[in-house]
């Protein structure tokens, strides 16, 4: 279901990168904050990437970030990371991918009705992240995902014999013993999505750097020297 991978979204380190656009209004403070990256009239920040690297560096061991070559390592990642989303999300405006603020609520329902009372919120105070920035990251997660989708994922074909060959491999066992002869219907289903986003997952770093000879990215030298030498 839809707000499963939404829940993921919530845990992985992409919850760090919602700083990058919460603010993206224009105010006097991001004004005379220094750009970072920059594509079109999209921007990050010093202090956008800063804060992000901040909550990433919790997806990491501890130790792992005692040591300078892997502190590197994690902010080369994020800094891909953001670079990426600029194109996914100038990308989405190009096609005119939306989301309806109806199917938004939603999905935002969906996934506050998976923890009990209160502790959705205490969970965002955790990790220091105010709803409001938590909402906007989310709808730029939704946005990203659905130009994915369109440009790979409904391009990707995903024929009978290799749902069948991959039922062999991993399910014809568990459904012999429980007395099924054929493939339920929604197990079929299941493995579509599952071939699918395998698919997409090869191509989509060949798809990705392709799309980045498109568009001009700016990268801020002087202050990435700043950041990898802090």
């Amino acid at each position: 279901m839809i707000k499963n991978n939404y829940k993921i979204y919530f845990y992985i380190s992409a919850l760090a990168v919602i700083f990058v656009f919460a603010g993206c209004s224009g105010s006097e403070s991001r004004l005379e904050d220094e750009y970072f990256i920059r594509l079109g009239d999209r921007v990050v920040t010093v202090s956008d990437f800063n804060r992000a690297f901040e909550i990433a560096k919790g997806a990491y061991p501890h130790n792992a970030m005692q040591d300078r070559a892997a502190v590197r390592d994690a902010q080369v990642r994020l800094l891909n990371q953001m670079v990426e989303e600029l194109i996914l999300l100038e990308r989405a405006e190009e096609l005119g991918i939306q989301i309806s603020d109806n199917e938004f609520e939603k999905i935002v329902s969906e996934i506050k009705g998976d923890y009990p009372d209160d502790v959705f919120e205490k969970i965002l105070l955790e990790y220091a992240v105010p709803y409001h920035s938590w909402e906007r990251g989310l709808k730029v997660r939704i946005l990203m995902e659905r130009v994915v989708a369109e440009e790979l994922a409904d391009q990707v074909e995903i024929t009978p014999a290799e749902i069948k060959k991959y039922y062999r491999e991993h399910h014809k066992n568990n459904s012999e013993a429980s007395g099924q002869q054929e493939m339920p219907k929604e197990l079929s289903a299941t493995i579509m999505k599952q071939l699918r986003r395998k698919k997409v997952e090869k191509v989509y770093f060949t798809w990705i750097n392709k799309m980045k000879e498109n568009y001009t990215i700016e990268i801020n030298n002087i202050q990435w020297e700043k950041i990898v030498g802090s």
